[in-house]
């Protein structure tokens, strides 16, 4: 068992400079720098000073679609468009083509991610009858590369559909079967034009194998507020609470701030999460509103470097930037309020237990230059270290 005592910290939220004490994949003290140092029962504990840099919990994509990447390979020019259904088509005649899954691409693009912090990463994968559960398959085999990097936790995703598509709910119950722990679903009236039917399947599925659920909503206005309505009471009666999500919600970003309060309200009576990517233009729910609800709130990436855009990062401190430059967080209060987002909202949206910077935690956590967490984030300093379950992941 390796030991391990970081130094002279700057704890994001905390006060002065902190030393952290590691057993084994735990964090079993956190003291005042100078203070007598807990023995961590090792007269060998490794020793990194983090030289009064700031320290970051282990950061969390929480939506992301690594099955598509195209990351380290050749430039692809997007061809897409702009428009939902001609990039689900686009996508799905190209992917053969570029060799879509890629196992190396995926593996590279989370070896990336877990070297700019990262630690758990949600990802959804597409399921349909062309593909079948061979994308299930690759971001298995690309996560057991990086295993000991950071976590990765698959959504079985219809992105062609749920019920327009023959044999997807088959394959999406095959996909649990295979240890998927998250049964997605998408734009229930949208996409699949019923919605009572495509959350009968997607709810059904999720109480006959235990699994979470996490439906990705773009659908706007008054139809996006009903299917939340509609996917908050689902949760309620099944007493799902803690275990559904919608992912985008832009109908909820699209409305006034006291809309949203009364949203989120709803919200946090049916013990519900919500995820955002604040991609391009596209509705963000605003995260203050949700915090003071007690929603949970989580951030992510969405597609990096694949057929649907040609942007994206595997540093997710660039990622919550953005998040604070669309919300018009200026303040350092209001960018830790974006951290928050891509940290300890994420974690709680996901039902991380036991995660943060506190003693019994896992140690998961990254060293950051800068002089605060709103100085990392604004200019995406370097990660000096990073640490997963109490190893050291860079120097």
């Amino acid at each position: 068992m390796n030991d391990l005592v970081l130094r002279s910290g700057r704890l994001w939220g905390r006060t002065g400079t902190e030393d952290v004490v590691v057993r084994g994949d735990r964090i079993v003290g956190i003291v005042p720098s100078g203070d007598e140092r807990p023995d961590t029962g090792s007269p060998s504990a490794t020793v990194v000073d983090a030289m009064e840099r700031v320290v970051l919990p282990g950061l969390i994509n929480a939506h992301c679609h690594i099955d598509k990447t195209l990351w380290g390979g050749p430039w692809v020019p997007h061809t897409a468009g702009h428009d939902l259904q001609r990039m689900i088509g686009n996508g799905r005649r190209r992917r053969g083509e570029l060799g879509i899954p890629h196992e190396d691409r995926m593996s590279g693009l989370l070896a990336d991610m877990a070297a700019a912090g990262t630690t758990h990463v949600r990802t959804h994968t597409d399921i349909d009858p062309d593909i079948g559960l061979s994308g299930v398959e690759a971001v298995m085999a690309a996560a057991e590369r990086v295993s000991g990097s950071l976590t990765v936790e698959q959504v079985a995703f219809p992105q062609s559909g749920l019920l327009v598509e023959g044999d997807t709910v088959e394959l999406m119950e095959a996909a649990l079967r295979m240890g998927v722990t998250t049964i997605g679903g998408l734009d229930p009236a949208g996409v699949d034009g019923d919605p009572v039917a495509h959350l009968d399947v997607v709810f059904g599925l999720a109480e006959k194998h235990g699994a979470k659920v996490d439906i990705h909503l773009h659908d706007g206005g008054t139809l996006g507020l009903w299917q939340v309505g509609l996917i908050a009471e689902r949760t309620k009666a099944l007493s799902l609470q803690g275990r559904v999500a919608i992912s985008h919600a832009f109908a909820v970003g699209e409305v006034s701030r006291p809309e949203q309060r009364r949203v989120a309200d709803l919200l946090a009576g049916a013990g519900m999460a919500l995820f955002t990517c604040a991609g391009f233009s596209d509705p963000i729910p605003a995260p203050a509103v949700m915090r003071a609800a007690g929603v949970p709130m989580g951030l992510g990436t969405d597609g990096i470097r694949d057929l649907w855009s040609p942007h994206g990062s595997a540093d997710m401190l660039v990622r919550v930037g953005q998040l604070a430059v669309r919300s018009g967080f200026k303040s350092e209060k209001e960018i830790e309020l974006a951290l928050w987002t891509a940290t300890e909202g994420a974690a709680e949206a996901l039902g991380l237990e036991g995660y943060g910077l506190r003693e019994g935690a896992p140690a998961d956590f990254t060293v950051v230059e800068g002089v605060s967490a709103a100085h990392a984030v604004v200019e995406h300093l370097p990660r000096r270290h990073v640490f997963k379950a109490g190893a050291r992941l860079t120097t």
